[in-house]
């Protein structure tokens, strides 16, 4: 990502080796970073591969994120990340510099995924929800409310009855309720 240019070089403001990712989160939020952090795997320095992967930052709020090696993106790229002890070295940028790159919507990540991935930390969980702005907040509640009731079979089965109630009542109302007993599968 940085390599393609769609991430300029930034000016690096801190680097450490055997960093925790919690910790680095939680410096970048109090630093309220606009730039980025590339974080390489402990294991990954010491057999001499690349497992990179870049976190980009607005005022400290995680926006992209993007793992090198198996190409993966947003969330995805979160999950590539393997071992808790990586090197970081974290960069800034203005964030005019980063516009071009904040706009790729299939490197996206909730403001809070991150901390609750990468660090399973709930306060900084909860400390990063609070400083991200709140349209990107509230597309995470939208996205986690969706995906709480799809997850709930009892509730979606609760709205088929309501909907088969009501179908049922509106058929008998028209004079339909012939068609409607036709149209019912054998195992109702």
């Amino acid at each position: 990502m940085i390599a393609d240019g769609r991430i300029p070089e930034g000016r690096l403001c801190r680097s450490r080796t055997d960093a925790d990712v919690g910790e680095t989160l939680a410096g970048v939020l109090d630093r309220e970073l606009t730039g980025y952090v590339v974080f390489e795997p402990q294991g990954s320095i010491l057999r001499g591969g690349d497992e990179r992967a870049v976190l980009t930052f607005e005022d400290g709020i995680p926006v992209l994120a993007y793992h090198a090696p198996s190409d993966a993106g947003g969330t995805d790229a979160l999950a590539a990340l393997s071992g808790g002890v990586f090197h970081a070295e974290s960069y800034e940028l203005p964030a005019e510099a980063l516009a071009a790159a904040h706009r790729v919507e299939a490197l996206e990540v909730p403001p809070t995924a991150p901390a609750d991935r990468l660090a399973d930390d709930e306060a900084l969980v909860e400390r990063t929800r609070e400083a991200a702005p709140d349209d990107r907040i509230r597309d995470e509640r939208d996205a986690s409310a969706v995906a709480a009731f799809l997850s709930d079979p009892d509730r979606i089965e609760a709205i088929r009855e309501e909907a088969r109630a009501e179908a049922e009542e509106r058929a008998a109302e028209w004079g339909l309720t012939e068609q409607l007993d036709d149209d019912r599968p054998d195992d109702e």
